[in-house]
């Protein structure tokens, strides 16, 4: 059997996000991948070569559509396919703000690669943050490379679009708001609460100025020796690591 016509249409269409929210799916590629994400998501489609279903089992009742590795690659995305290609429902996840004021949150601010918005959810992932706040024009997280980056993190991790402004005026005043700045105070010199939201800035542009204004924390990961030139600033799936990290390891 092999994958019709319009379900090529399908899948391929999926590389498009107009397309995935007309549509409301998503696709993902990989073994470990595809199994994670069919904990959290329902699966509407499960493509896989012969090979494929040779060495795994599919999972649940739904039908599998077998395919040669040839025709596996006119829906593939990965230069190296694995040959299994499913496609989920994207999920209806509502923001209770009101359950931020005891947690650890991340807020991303035009964060606009795709690559770098799904390292960030693994990143959320390894470190127990269960919301990731997105600006409207950050990437999306339903796109193939931020899906094929979050390596299965986006079944745990719930990611939020909002308008961060008005998001950030209309949160508690209870909750501290840290920001990362060239100018900020050293992070490992700080107090950090085990609470809060960490907004991270644009690749380029860092956190922007109606964002800065609500900071209420601004820090600042410091180079190595102090005083010598080294690179101009980290790459801002990094840089969350190493401020997630720093959090984290206060709440011991």
């Amino acid at each position: 059997m092999s994958v019709s016509k319009n379900q090529i249409k399908l899948i391929t269409g999926l590389t498009h996000k107009k397309f995935r929210d007309e549509s409301g799916l998503f696709a993902a590629e990989g073994t470990k991948l595809v199994y994670d994400l069919n904990e959290a998501f329902e699966c509407t489609l499960l493509v896989v070569t012969d090979k494929w279903l040779l060495e795994n089992k599919p999972f649940g009742n739904m039908k599998v559509e077998t395919v040669t590795s040839d025709e596996f690659k006119k829906v593939s995305n990965l230069k190296n396919p694995q040959g299994v290609l499913a496609v989920f429902k994207k999920p209806d996840i509502k923001l209770d703000t009101n359950s931020l004021s005891s947690k650890l949150s991340l807020a991303l601010d035009e964060v606009q690669d795709p690559g770098n918005l799904g390292t960030i959810i693994r990143i959320a992932d390894w470190f127990g943050i269960k919301d990731v706040i997105c600006s409207e024009n950050c990437a999306d997280a339903f796109n193939p490379k931020t899906v094929q980056a979050s390596m299965g993190a986006l079944a745990r991790v719930k990611v939020h679009y909002v308008n961060l402004g008005i998001f950030l005026n209309e949160i508690p005043a209870e909750i501290p708001v840290y920001g990362t700045f060239m100018d900020g105070k050293d992070v490992y010199d700080q107090t950090l609460t085990e609470n809060g939201i960490i907004v991270m800035g644009n690749e380029g542009n860092g956190i922007s100025p109606e964002i800065e204004k609500l900071v209420t924390s601004r820090l600042l990961i410091p180079n190595f020796p102090k005083g010598e030139v080294t690179s101009e600033s980290l790459n801002v799936s990094v840089a969350t690591a190493i401020v997630c990290a720093e959090f984290r390891r206060r709440s011991k």
